[in-house]
């Protein structure tokens, strides 16, 4: 392995290359739409980018927030074969910090989250939608670090509380939030982009679910693949008012682990597959997976942002991963989100121009600027590489952070 070091202004770069390859075994995790973890973690990100999008249109930038300890609490149901209905609302804490005000105009930071959270889970698990309690923890407190000196009022604490956009830090300059880091990874294996597709496919819009409605969309996956042979447990959960009887949810699972088949005919050509379809189904008992909203968000599970995917969609053990929750943090400054999407785009980047294996990963230090990591460290498979064009690749993607935070504002970023 050939190693280069160099420094571009606080940034520490080193490029590796004629790294090792990925071995070839994967385990592989991925959580659907419906899973209370992909639920609290596209929640809070929606909020982020509604509460953005306010902000940016009545004051002109993205004020102080975030959203990224937001929790969801399951509620209760009856599920009974072609019927059911909630017995106990599902809890929403919305947990975090936000601007409430700046220049002395109010932000309706509550009607925001209200409208945010009831849409949320009309479009994603309508059963829900009417039986929702949601709590407010916001606060609008300043980090550590606001030293009280006679009279004088700490510039840090007007961040939560600006008098005009003009008390925003970065407005001048973008400094790290927090010492963390972002990694990333290119290219992901068939077997990684098998385990993403066929999750979307039962969890998501599919030609299958419209035409099974019976599928709900609380799906999770367990993979694991040598190269040449998957093994996959499978959670396909079905709605109860769709199954009329013990009987027919059998045959439902049937035709689910059928078009896992033909799923993995075509997406791992002349592999084994072996599958695991709702592995703790008592049929003889009735204990099924079997609920009236297709999620278990409706009976006692819980979901919380950073348990779930990481930003490439997938939990991947073998893989460098952190455990950043990106979800619902501020998409100007927070490094948690930030330099996980940068890391993994470059990593993408340089995977394109070597034609093997990258890895990137980013470190910050806190207060320090955000286009100048502290460490940057570039993996590569590849045995022969251009270091200055690599260079400049890295330059590149570190000078992307503006054009970043408007795409995450204004368009919206699937993470997870």
């Amino acid at each position: 392995m050939h190693r280069t070091s160099t420094t571009l202004g606080n940034s520490h770069i080193v490029i590796e290359a004629g790294a090792p390859q990925p071995d070839a075994t994967t385990i592989v995790e991925r959580k659907g739409l419906g899973h209370p973890d992909t639920l609290a973690d596209h929640l809070a990100e929606r909020l982020s980018r509604a509460y953005s999008q306010y902000t940016v249109k009545h004051f002109g930038a993205v004020l102080h927030h975030n959203f990224d300890k937001l929790a969801l609490l399951g509620g209760a149901s009856e599920v009974r074969y072609g019927g059911g209905k909630m017995t106990s609302p599902v809890r929403v804490h919305v947990n975090g910090r936000a601007a409430p005000l700046c220049g002395g105009e109010t932000i309706p930071v509550t009607e925001i989250i209200e409208a945010e959270v009831k849409s949320f889970f009309a479009e994603r698990v309508p059963e829900v939608s009417d039986h929702l309690d949601i709590a407010f923890n916001i606060t609008s407190n300043s980090s550590p670090g606001a030293v009280l000196i006679g009279d004088d009022v700490p510039d840090r604490t007007r961040w939560f509380n600006p008098r005009s956009i003009d008390d925003l830090r970065e407005r001048s300059v973008r400094l790290s939030n927090d010492t963390s880091l972002g990694t990333g990874w290119a290219p992901e294996n068939p077997f990684e982009t098998f385990v993403r597709d066929l999750v979307n496919h039962f969890s998501g819009e599919s030609d299958f679910t419209r035409d099974h409605a019976w599928c709900g969309s609380d799906v999770k996956l367990m993979g694991y693949w040598d190269g040449q042979h998957a093994d996959i447990v499978l959670c396909v959960p079905q709605k109860s008012r769709h199954v009329a009887s013990r009987a027919e949810y059998v045959r439902n699972t049937e035709t689910v682990l059928a078009e896992c088949h033909r799923f993995a005919s075509i997406s791992l050509p002349g592999a084994d597959a072996d599958f695991r379809l709702n592995a703790r189904d008592v049929p003889e008992k009735d204990e099924l997976y079997l609920t009236y909203t297709g999620s278990s968000i409706e009976s006692g599970d819980e979901g919380v942002v950073g348990r779930g995917n990481r930003v490439n969609g997938l939990i991947t053990p073998l893989r460098p991963m952190n455990l950043e929750g990106a979800s619902g943090k501020n998409p100007v400054y927070h490094v948690g989100k930030l330099y996980n999407i940068t890391a993994l785009r470059l990593a993408h980047r340089l995977h394109e121009v070597t034609g093997e294996h990258a890895e990137v990963h980013l470190v910050s230090i806190t207060g320090q600027r955000l286009d100048q990591p502290w460490r940057v460290l570039v993996r590569l498979a590849a045995q022969e590489v251009e270091i200055d064009k690599v260079q400049a690749l890295v330059t590149e993607a570190l000078e992307e952070f503006p054009a970043l935070t408007d795409e995450l504002v204004q368009d919206g970023i699937v993470l997870s």
